[in-house]
């Protein structure tokens, strides 16, 4: 089944069970988002991928993804964190597909702004074998054009949720990375980007894959 309709499923429980008041608030907060033109100032194919030093990987060690993408192509996918049940959806449907993608000769990260703990917490919850990192501060997410800061309308939702993002990601600000997934050749330049401020829309890790064997094994770029 795809992912999408997964995802679509979820949602239609969850607007069953928080009413319609909060699904329109959510709803119109993702197009205030959208319409601010943040996706006019994004990462794109042809860009290389930012060489950030901070990222630390799931036991809190420094994870560097410039030396990764030197060597292999990388799907390199951002989730918003172990809360997001659309995110959990997502990063179980990459791992059914990691042995394809390592088969291609690749690998596969994926990327929040959570404190490592977390991050642990999200790949052993999920049974994930690919490596998750924090991109705590935001620094990567910043660099590709993706991080947003939370508008007022939203954080009390998110504060009664139980989400307090300054906290579970350590660096005090309510900002996420909007969900995006890039498909990077080896030698680090992106050759695919999905970016949508909707996080109820994925790019299907199917998709992805397909994206990542169209590369020739041959250029690094």
């Amino acid at each position: 089944m795809p992912l999408q309709s997964d995802l679509d499923g979820f949602r239609a429980s969850w607007e069953s069970r928080v009413g319609e008041t909060i699904a329109r608030l959510i709803a119109g907060d993702i197009e205030d988002l959208r319409a601010t033109g943040i996706l006019n100032h994004t990462a794109q194919a042809g860009d290389p991928v930012p060489v950030i030093k901070s990222l630390l990987d799931q036991h809190g060690l420094p994870f560097d993804l410039a030396a990764l993408v030197a060597q292999k192509p990388v799907i390199v996918t951002f989730y918003r964190g172990g809360w997001c049940p659309y995110c959990n959806l997502e990063l179980r449907g990459y791992q059914a597909l990691l042995p394809e993608i390592r088969a291609a000769g690749a690998e596969l990260v994926a990327v929040s702004p959570e404190l490592p703990d977390h991050s642990l917490t999200t790949a052993e919850k999920n049974e994930l074998t690919f490596t998750v990192l924090s991109d705590v501060g935001g620094a990567l997410a910043a660099a590709l054009g993706i991080r947003f800061t939370l508008s007022d309308a939203v954080r009390p939702f998110y504060e009664k949720a139980g989400h307090a993002l300054p906290e579970r990601n350590g660096d005090g600000i309510w900002a996420l990375p909007m969900p995006a997934t890039f498909v990077v050749a080896q030698g680090g330049r992106i050759a695919g980007a999905f970016i949508e401020p909707d996080y109820r829309r994925r790019l299907d890790p199917a998709e992805a894959l397909s994206a990542l064997t169209s590369l020739s094994p041959t250029v690094a770029l």
